[in-house]
């Protein structure tokens, strides 16, 4: 059955090369493998990718709108083709697809040569106290971590004579193959299964790796934790990841904080609270207390008539601000205390208060 091109990427026929781009990108978002779990789904990301590298190359596109043809009726057409790039998570990328089918050459006539890739990101969970997230701290961690060989520097070869270019594919990472159809010659590419795409093999091992350049190994490292850090902060260590293939350049490691929860604090960004209970003759009458912060103890005054509740600010007692000068306040609720037990003089002394009061409700009243 003759396949409609257009009506599969959803455009006219007289769509510009620009907006078949852009309804390729929106449907192969939409229903790769790796974005869609949905059945179907790959046979249209298939469908979408054939009906791309025709409509995106002038030529074919011609021939598709004189003779109408499919690329089942293209002979060999697409037979063979390798999809394998564009369905492979790790290998997945739309600019390069794009470039592929938009940028003049041929998606399924070229790859490019594989070469050793960038070490992989580690992750490090540590966790810390609030003092430690209020002043900064430096903290020693031991990583489990893939190095590069100290014997091979990383090439995986036991000497450097032992590298050579790959006989199998010149040296290029790639087997070609052309094949002749009755509407033109449709070339193929595989990559090369001696070198696995890099142009270049080892033909001694090195022994301390076996070839694979790299080793296990753990790496003791001082982290600088800084002030204000909170929860979830990143600390990102450039070049203290994995080592990368065959001598390239190493991950990075990233630092993920967790803050412990505070026996008496709790953290509302840069800003801390604290209950404190204070006798209610304070509370009445006014005074001063003693506060602990994050680095030690503080006097705070309380004006007499105050409240049960009420929140006093302490400024710049609370966490220094991660980015930028300065801190944030503790919040200090003073819960004010009523004895259990009154001594007889005590309540005479409490009653004649009332008794003055003109409040009927006084302040008293409810203690008895």
């Amino acid at each position: 059955m003759t396949k409609d091109y257009y009506k599969i990427l959803g455009v006219e026929k007289t769509a510009t090369k620009e907006e078949i781009k852009k309804a390729y990108k929106n449907l192969a978002k939409k229903y790769h493998p790796d974005l869609n779990k949905e059945a179907g789904a790959t046979e249209k990301f298939k469908e979408l990718n054939e009906a791309a590298a025709v409509l995106a190359d002038d030529e074919k596109r011609k021939q598709y709108d004189e003779y109408g043809t499919t690329a089942e009726q293209f002979g060999q057409g697409f037979q063979g083709y390798d999809f394998s790039d564009f369905m492979s998570g790790s290998n997945f990328d739309f600019d390069s697809i794009f470039e592929s089918f938009f940028g003049g050459g041929n998606p399924f006539g070229g790859r490019r040569r594989r070469g050793p890739r960038r070490g992989a990101d580690l992750r490090y969970d540590i966790e810390i106290t609030l003092e430690e997230a209020a002043a900064g701290a430096t903290k020693h961690i031991i990583v489990p971590r893939l190095e590069s060989c100290s014997k091979c520097h990383g090439s995986g070869a036991e000497t450097e004579s032992d590298i050579a270019s790959c006989p199998d594919c010149n040296g290029s990472g790639v087997k070609r193959q052309t094949q002749r159809t009755p509407f033109g010659i449709f070339s193929t590419t595989a990559t090369c299964g001696k070198c696995r795409g890099q142009g270049k093999y080892i033909k001694r091992e090195c022994q301390i790796c076996d070839g694979t350049g790299v080793v296990k190994k753990t790496r003791k490292l001082e982290i600088k934790i800084p002030a204000g850090a909170e929860e979830s902060t990143n600390l990102r260590v450039a070049g203290e990841g994995e080592a990368g293939e065959k001598g390239t350049s190493p991950g990075d490691l990233y630092i993920v904080i967790h803050v412990k929860e505070h026996e008496t604090f709790e953290r509302h960004g840069d800003d801390i609270y604290v209950k404190v209970p204070i006798p209610f003759t304070i509370a009445a009458l006014g005074g001063e207390i003693e506060v602990l912060t994050l680095d030690g103890k503080a006097k705070l005054k309380i004006p007499s008539g105050t409240q049960n509740n009420t929140i006093f600010r302490m400024k710049g007692k609370g966490i220094p601000y991660l980015h930028g000068s300065g801190a944030g306040n503790e919040n200090v609720e003073v819960i004010i205390e009523v004895p259990e037990k009154l001594s007889k003089k005590q309540k005479e002394l409490l009653k004649e208060f009332e008794k003055e009061s003109k409040n009927q409700k006084g302040f008293f009243s409810w203690i008895f």
